[in-house]
């Protein structure tokens, strides 16, 4: 009876043994796969957290490039309301002319000289002036001034036409034009697109876009440009002045002689 319970109890303490070796395994298992699940996620979040430095660096070069446009666009409209109340003045001053035409008949005899002087002084002026338009602005002034011996236009109608003259020239300063012609370059004549910004700068393409340039007032010639640096700039500013881009800031050089220090 004895030797049974002995018998007894070494089997339970094989399989208490036996189910404490297999729980401890089980445990093992357990905690690799907690720990496996563990480092799973700290490796997600250093990936989370990579990619929101990356959009947090973005951030900031955006909100830089933003400012600096801003600055520029601001800068642009102190320049523009300059413009536009210096325009107002000289429109005023064309409105002015334009309501003493009716009493141009009494001081004749006054008015013809100075419509001739005004012709003149235009004259210079386009000759002196960044070469846009050149044939067509010269086809108008040398129209007007034919007008000037014809002794079937009154005074008035001459003072008119010189007038509209010099409001067209005033218009020019303030549009982006394009339009095509020839120019002569390294000795070979081809065919461009020249890009006229008011005043401000005057530049040309070729049709390829290979080679492009611009109007050096200080020189009174083409200056040749590198392409790789203003090849896109002037070829959006020929689109946007075709009315096929929608208007932007442009990067052009401005080739202008500069005020002596």
């Amino acid at each position: 009876m004895k030797k049974q319970r002995v018998k007894a109890v070494a089997v339970a303490t094989m399989v208490t043994a036996t189910t404490l070796f297999g729980g401890e395994v089980f445990a093992d298992q357990t905690l690799n796969q907690i720990f496996e699940v563990g480092e799973s996620k700290v490796n997600a979040g250093l990936q989370s957290q990579q990619r929101i430095d990356r959009l947090q660096e973005q951030t900031n070069a955006l909100l830089q490039e933003f400012k600096t446009v801003n600055k520029q666009i601001e800068g642009l409209r102190v320049y523009n309301a300059q413009l536009e109340k210096q325009i107002a003045k000289q429109l005023e001053v064309i409105k002015d002319l334009e309501e003493s035409i009716d009493n141009v008949t009494i001081i004749e005899r006054q008015i013809q000289p100075l419509v001739l002087r005004m012709l003149e002084g235009l004259t210079q002026f386009i000759s002196l002036d960044v070469p846009f338009h050149i044939e067509q602005r010269t086809e108008e002034l040398e129209k007007v001034t034919a007008n000037m011996d014809r002794a079937d236009i009154s005074v008035a109608e001459k003072f008119r036409q010189v007038l509209e003259l010099y409001k067209i020239e005033a218009e020019y300063g303030r549009k982006i034009s394009t339009y095509e012609t020839a120019l002569t370059l390294d000795g070979v004549e081809r065919e461009v697109n020249v890009l006229q910004v008011g005043r401000i700068a005057l530049l040309y393409q070729t049709k390829d876009t290979k080679l492009s340039g611009a109007w050096d007032a200080s020189q009174g010639a083409w200056t040749p440009l590198d392409s790789g640096d203003y090849r896109s700039a002037i070829l959006k500013g020929i689109r946007i002045a075709k009315k096929q881009a929608s208007v932007d800031i442009l990067e052009l050089p401005i080739l202008a002689p500069e005020a002596a220090q």
